[in-house]
């Protein structure tokens, strides 16, 4: 089988073809997203490492037959290097709950490396979720004392 094209774009293009496959529960364009190296890796929230192309969408159809995935990447906090490009998100995920819809935040890293093909993600690494947004820390206001 083939993978949908994207264009070689920008790392930005990439995670948004990404997120858009997620919540159109589209393997073909979601695997289309990750480079065609052995070593990609995906930990989802609470789960196991996952290595290589079989481990990841393996996971990824489980997820889809229970419907789309509606993760939204919002507060994006990005290093480029030409290269290799590392994005910090927070994914506000749509749950629905016994009351009705609800968002859980999710902290997430991706890092994607410039390919022959363009922007192509070879990690993805999401923590468990909480219902209240996380918050933020620099070196200027740290959390912990």
């Amino acid at each position: 089988m083939r993978k949908p094209k994207l264009p070689p774009g920008t790392p930005d293009d990439t995670e948004a073809a990404f997120y858009d496959a997620l919540q159109h529960a589209d393997i073909d364009r979601l695997m289309a997203c990750w480079a065609d190296e052995d070593d990609i890796v995906c930990v989802h929230p609470g789960g196991p490492r996952l290595l290589g192309h079989e481990a990841i969408r393996a996971t990824f159809e489980a997820m889809f037959a229970n419907g789309s995935v509606m993760a939204m990447p919002e507060k994006l906090h990005r290093h480029d290097d030409g290269h290799c490009a590392v994005h910090s998100v927070v994914e506000r995920v749509a749950v629905l709950g016994d009351d009705g819809p609800r968002h859980a935040f999710v902290l997430a890293t991706n890092v994607y490396i410039k390919t022959a093909q363009g922007w192509r993600l070879i990690a993805h690494h999401a923590s468990p979720g909480t219902r209240t947004e996380p918050a933020e820390a620099s070196a200027q206001k740290p959390l912990l004392h």
